[in-house]
Parts: structure tokens; sequence; C-alpha cells
């Protein structure tokens, strides 16, 4: 078996591509190895005994299937975890968030004059103190102040 080394090199440069993409017709071999020019390769190639073999196609199809499902949440069990709970979802980010909504919502439930000055400021003492877990805690928390000091205005009003 002649070594086609050079003419494979020489094809590769010429149909600018790489060594493993080049394609040497077995039949022709004799012809093939009494090429040794970069323009007898040229007329190889033209002849079509030497030719550029198509991409090795890499689908992204499967990957692009585990992304739709992680988005959905899956693949992300125990086993799937690299770094500790802390570092995945810091409780500093977690009391941030809660903090803001709990904020902001006290500061509408004032402005719609839901709340007076006094009892804002006691319930945000108490956001800050980590006393709501959440928005429906803090609302519940708020109505049930409020019963209560309508409950008291009745009461005084009935001794008046």
């Amino acid at each position: 078996m002649v070594s086609l080394k050079l003419q494979k090199r020489l094809a590769a440069s010429v149909m600018d591509c790489g060594k493993g993409r080049v394609w040497l017709d077995p039949n022709e071999t004799p012809l093939i190895s009494m090429a040794n020019s970069r323009m007898s390769t040229r007329m190889l190639v033209k002849n079509g005994y030497v030719m550029k073999r198509p991409t090795k196609i890499h689908s992204r199809s499967r990957a692009r299937k585990t992304l739709v499902a992680k988005q959905k949440g899956r693949h992300s069990g125990l086993g799937k975890r690299k770094g500790k709970k802390e570092a995945r979802l810091p409780l500093k980010v977690l009391w941030m968030r809660r903090t803001r909504v709990l904020r902001s919502l006290l500061r509408k439930y004032r402005e719609f004059n839901k709340i007076d000055k006094h009892m804002y400021r006691d319930m945000y003492m108490k956001i800050k103190g980590g006393v709501f877990k959440n928005k429906r805690v803090m609302i519940e928390n708020i109505h049930k102040l409020l019963n209560t000091k309508k409950a008291i205005e009745k009461i005084k009003n009935c001794f008046k």
C-alpha cells in the first residue's frame, strides 16, 4: 500500500478543511500517489478523485429537550446538586426578597389610609424583627389588629 500522507495534507490545504475530512478514492490510489504538488491535487479534486466529506452533525435536540425539562423543575434532585444550600440560594437573598415585599405592601397600606402612621411604625419594626413569615401572615395580623381596634372603639362609644 502506497503512503498518501502528503497527498492528503495537500488536499486538506487546497480544500481548506482538516485531514480527517479528506476522502481519497481507493480505486485511484496509483493516480493519486503521482500527485505531489498543489496544482496536481487541484486537478484530482476537480475530477472527483479527492473529495471533502460532509461535516458531522452534532444534534442539540436532546439538549433542548432536557433544558425544557429543567425549566419545568425536573433533574434538580439531591443527586444533581453541587454546592451547599446556602451557596445555591443564600438565606440573605430570601430575607431581602421577603422584607422588600412586606415593606412595599406596608407602604401601600399607609398610602391608601388602611393603617395609620403608628401602626405602620409598629408593623415595620415587626418586619425588621422577622415576625412575619410571608405576606399573608402579615395581612392577617393587620386585619386582626384593625378588628380589635374597631371593637375597642365600639366599646368606648358605648360608654359615652
